[in-house]
């Protein structure tokens, strides 16, 4: 898929994924590294949400920066428990392949008590600032929870903003899958962290992955970057730092973390300014 000269990737990560990303692209900004100009937005799960926010063309990097820092009270704190971490794991080892693990994945979604669909979308809904597709190149990621088929949305899939976001975030076994089209549709983190191979043709690309991690049925972000780059791509691979990793804590679903993830991420940008500016200026 085409985006043009540049691309950013914005990859999953929970509330402490909004906020880090956030805060890096706030810190690049600063450094005069302007990442919103991107050709090509590519958003997965809580990428997702940075991703139509930076669009929009309602915010500027430093807005939707100050955006993580308010009072989390009366958020719901959501977590990854042992049991359903166990069955991530169960559906690992039981599957031969990408596609059948997403399955896996999507079935005990399908099966599990979440909560009510509308509910959830009305939380996307409230922390869009447009829910209209932008003008700009915006893909959407998610994965169909019955056949386990990668999606990506954008404003010519049919799909509105807000459920493609909400499907792009309905993290298995903690959020319910999300219906487009009269299909279900789960976390797009669960094909890719990053799917950074959406970028696939663009020349310049800058990837941020809140989570770094891949297995054998999940592409590393360091894989996806590195056959960008055998395909001719200046590529930039951000993950958080040692310091950024202290601050987003063990469950990235607690929105308390949020901010100081986001402080964290505007701190570790400096350490990057100089590399995203050669990749984005070519």
């Amino acid at each position: 898929m085409s985006g043009g000269g540049t691309a950013l990737v914005l990859g999953s990560g929970g509330l402490t994924g909004v906020g880090w990303e956030a805060g890096i692209l706030y810190g690049l900004a600063q450094a005069g590294v302007d990442l919103t100009d991107a050709g090509l937005v590519v958003g997965t799960s809580a990428g997702s949400v940075v991703g139509a926010q930076l669009t929009s063309g309602l915010l500027t990097p430093q807005e939707l920066y100050e955006r993580q820092l308010g009072d989390p009270a009366g958020e719901p704190v959501a977590r990854f428990g042992a049991g359903l971490l166990a069955r991530y794991a169960v559906a690992m080892a039981r599957s031969r392949d990408p596609e059948s693990y997403r399955r896996r994945v999507g079935a005990f979604a399908l099966a599990a008590d979440t909560g009510g669909e509308a509910e959830r979308r009305k939380v996307l809904e409230a922390r869009l600032v447009s829910h209209e597709w932008p003008e700009r190149r915006l893909v959407v990621t998610a994965v169909d929870a019955l056949t386990g088929e990668p999606a990506a949305f954008d404003r010519e899939s049919g799909a509105g903003l807000v459920d493609a976001v909400s499907a792009s975030c309905a993290v298995p076994g903690v959020w319910p899958p999300v219906t487009v089209g009269g299909r279900r549709f789960i976390d797009g983190g669960i094909r890719s962290a990053t799917n950074a191979d959406l970028a696939s043709g663009c020349a310049r690309v800058v990837i941020l992955a809140p989570l770094p991690l891949g297995s054998g049925r999940l592409p590393s972000p360091t894989a996806q970057a590195a056959r960008l780059r055998e395909a001719g791509a200046r590529v930039l691979l951000i993950t958080p730092s040692a310091q950024a990793r202290k601050a987003i804590g063990r469950n990235v679903l607690d929105p308390a973390r949020r901010y100081p993830a986001a402080r964290a991420g505007l701190a570790q940008a400096a350490e990057h300014a100089a590399e995203a500016a050669a990749v984005w200026a070519g």
